[in-house]
């Protein structure tokens, strides 16, 4: 049985869609340095593509939160698994995210970096699940809207797998 139900964004729709992010991200950050918050594990993928592309001078910290566990839905408990290695009084945040569904997490940890006094703090996320959201968000950088399915690829998993495809599929719901 193939995990795969469907591709939902090619291997190269994506790329095209991080160019153009890091394209804006440097014009709005011009004569600034910035660092990227990336979301462990999810966002990783797209940290290290988006990265490559940004032309202003980047730092990198990566923050570990959970609210799925080894389930499909969201759970609603977040835990910090790791926290970040660097003091981000004021330097310029920008949350690299793999995926924003409810926003409960995002949304805690917004609260949580917000309390250590960044000089800005913006979100850029790969996918949006805006069907789902309870909690609003201001998402400032989003590289495609995407509907009410699990996906897996590129940086998301499903039990721990498939982050290496490069692709973001529809998990196949008898897999």
């Amino acid at each position: 049985m193939d995990v795969v139900q469907r591709v939902l964004i090619s291997e190269e729709k994506i790329q095209t869609r991080v160019t153009e992010l890091a394209r804006q991200i440097s014009q709005d950050y011009q004569g600034e340095t910035i660092c990227l918050l990336c979301i462990l594990k999810g966002g990783l993928m797209f940290l290290t593509d988006l990265a490559k592309r940004i032309e202003v001078p980047v730092t990198f910290d990566f923050i570990g939160i959970s609210s799925y566990g080894h389930a499909t839905q969201s759970s609603g408990v977040v835990r910090i698994t790791k926290d970040l290695e660097e003091s981000i009084e004021g330097k310029h945040i920008i949350i690299v995210e793999d995926i924003i569904d409810s926003g409960l997490t995002l949304s805690y940890l917004i609260k949580n970096l917000e309390s250590r006094n960044p000089a800005s703090l913006r979100i850029c996320t790969l996918l949006d699940k805006t069907v789902n959201r309870t909690v609003n968000i201001p998402v400032d950088y989003v590289g495609f809207p995407v509907p009410n399915e699990f996906l897996v690829g590129y940086g998301l998993d499903y039990q721990e797998l498939y982050r290496n495809i490069p692709y973001i599929f529809v998990l196949n719901p008898d897999y």
